[in-house]
């Protein structure tokens, strides 16, 4: 998204990113961004927590017409609702290491499957 919105910008399309990978995104340098401390895949926070939800939208929102300049970033003043989300985010239970490596498989087999004729990962 990062590169989309730069890409966009320089279109003249004004563009804001709420997102939670801050080192990526600052990296990439986007004009305008509103981090948010949340697992990935949750860049406006908790599922049902509308009052979160619309906040960040309206961080977003009030940082696409007050932005100073490039590469402004805005931090999110909220929490998500279990303090300990990183110990669990992302860990994988070894004792399920071969389940997860057969359902990997499978994923990969059904994409390749769908995959049109001729094509590679490469192309």
């Amino acid at each position: 998204m990062s590169l989309v919105a730069r890409h966009l910008e320089a279109s003249g399309l004004p563009t804001v990113i709420i997102g939670s990978a801050l080192d990526v995104v600052e990296h990439c340098g986007v004009p305008r961004f509103v981090f948010t401390d949340f697992p990935l895949g949750n860049p406006c926070g908790p599922p049902y927590r509308r009052d979160i939800q619309r906040a960040v939208v309206k961080l977003a929102l009030d940082l696409l017409s007050s932005a100073s300049g490039p590469r402004t970033t805005v931090m999110a003043p909220f929490a998500w609702d279990d303090p300990d989300w990183r110990g669990r985010y992302g860990r994988v239970d070894p004792a399920k290491r071969d389940e997860l490596l057969e359902a990997g498989r499978q994923r990969r087999a059904r994409r390749s499957a769908m995959r049109p004729r001729g094509t590679t990962n490469e192309s």
